[in-house]
């Protein structure tokens, strides 16, 4: 017994000393591990609309997941700093709902049954996203991480356009949707934002479908076919001019504020060659 409680203490007392010596390296020294995964994303849906005179995001989503490899029966989500409305389980045309608790920034919901791995289920969820009251810690290179950003919202300041975009690296994109906020993590996307009718939108993917609205906005739905982080999720909204050119056939388009679209092809126009190169040293079509 007593050799057993040695060991013990020595056991504990090295673990200490290698926190400790961790807590003492470098950040870019620092051992991170990959995220272990519970749930898989599927597909995230999102209806998006802004508030303005808030700065605030009215969001709805819907978001399939499936178990990584073991059954569960709950989810865990990045939700920071939200208004949590509605939390239900999609099953067909009726909304399940399920219990949850919320802390501010996790997003714990109990699932309705165990889910085997690869079976998927869509939760939907009904938020408020107020990333002007986040106090969270950015980066060096990115020093907040609000994730979604008002510029001259009031339109009180004299030549400065107004605009909405986004910006979720490394860990911020769950300030503006809940989501799992890994970058081991894939998902295709749905994005649709409500925005005023003389606003231009910009998302990840296609451009699928454009609805005028009779209140003086219009709706757009952005496709993404392929999966991609969290992180780079993105949208744009503002007054800007598009610039179109092509690569081998493929359109490629400069959104520009408007006083530069005349200088567009001054500013953008060696992209194409610049996709050429990396195209022929990545050997990617």
């Amino acid at each position: 017994m007593f050799k057993k409680v040695i060991y013990l203490s020595l056991s504990i007392s090295i673990l200490q000393i290698g926190i400790s010596e961790a807590q003492q390296l470098p950040i870019d020294q620092q051992y991170r591990a990959t995220p272990t995964k519970i749930n898989d994303l599927v597909h995230t849906k999102l209806d998006v609309r802004f508030d303005y005179t808030n700065q605030f995001l009215n969001g709805k989503e819907w978001v399939n997941l499936q178990p990584y490899f073991d059954p569960t029966d709950s989810l865990r989500l990045d939700a920071k700093g939200m208004d949590i409305k509605q939390v239900s389980l999609v099953n067909g045309t009726q909304m399940i709902p399920l219990k949850y608790t919320y802390d501010d920034h996790s997003l714990l919901i109990k699932l309705d049954r165990n889910y085997l791995a690869k079976e998927q289920y869509t939760v939907y969820i009904d938020y408020t996203a107020k990333p002007n009251l986040l106090k969270a810690q950015g980066s060096a290179a990115i020093n907040d991480a609000k994730g979604l950003y008002f510029i001259n919202p009031d339109e009180r300041t004299p030549n400065k356009p107004r605009q909405i975009w986004t910006q979720g690296e490394t860990e911020a994109s769950s300030a503006w949707f809940p989501t799992i906020d890994r970058p081991n993590q894939k998902t295709t996307a749905e994005i649709s934002m409500t925005v005023l009718d003389n606003y231009v939108s910009l998302s990840n993917g296609a451009l699928s479908n454009q609805q005028k609205n009779s209140d003086g906005t219009r709706t757009d739905t952005w496709k993404m076919d392929l999966p991609h982080a969290p992180y780079l999720f993105m949208m744009a909204v503002g007054d800007f001019k598009i610039y179109q050119d092509k690569y081998n056939n493929i359109p490629v388009d400069y959104y520009l504020e408007p006083k530069y679209a005349p200088y567009a092809k001054d500013i953008f126009g060696k992209t194409p060659a610049m996709m050429d190169f990396y195209s022929k040293t990545l050997g990617v079509p």
